[in-house]
């Protein structure tokens, strides 16, 4: 579904927030800030929504640049993400097969396939490229 903007409500937004490639932690924080403030706000209208995903986007820009995430081994993930969202190794079994294959995932003696990658994003919520070697 495409929304149609107001091209004079839009600009009126653009001259107010002033959106641009951010330099600085003190403008990210600002753009924090505007973000913060418009999902407070119930309604958003197309234009602020449009803002708001220009908005969002610079920001995940500067922090992807100036605070990369590293990546840990899959296992590592494995785990993590087990703790984090109290699932034991049994609840892997539909994954992987047997509780051994889970061992020696969590040992770094098997890679992951694929399929498994896939499944456990969908198990866990999150991207099936975590528990993938690159």
């Amino acid at each position: 579904m495409n929304l149609t903007i107001n091209s004079e409500i839009y600009s009126q937004l653009l001259s107010k927030y002033q959106p641009r490639i951010i330099q600085t932690e003190a403008e990210n924080e600002e753009f924090l800030k505007v973000v913060e403030e418009l999902l407070a706000r119930k309604n958003l209208t197309p234009e602020e929504n449009t803002i708001l995903d220009l908005l969002v986007k610079l920001i995940e820009d500067f922090e992807d640049k100036h605070y990369p995430i590293p990546k840990g081994t899959v296992s590592s993930m494995l785990l993590h993400l087990m703790e984090a969202q109290d699932k034991t190794k049994e609840s892997l079994v539909q994954v992987f097969g047997s509780l051994e294959k889970i061992d020696k995932v969590i040992n770094g003696d098997l890679e992951i396939t694929s399929q498994q990658a896939v499944e456990l994003g969908n198990f866990f919520h999150v991207d099936a490229n975590l528990f993938l070697n690159e």
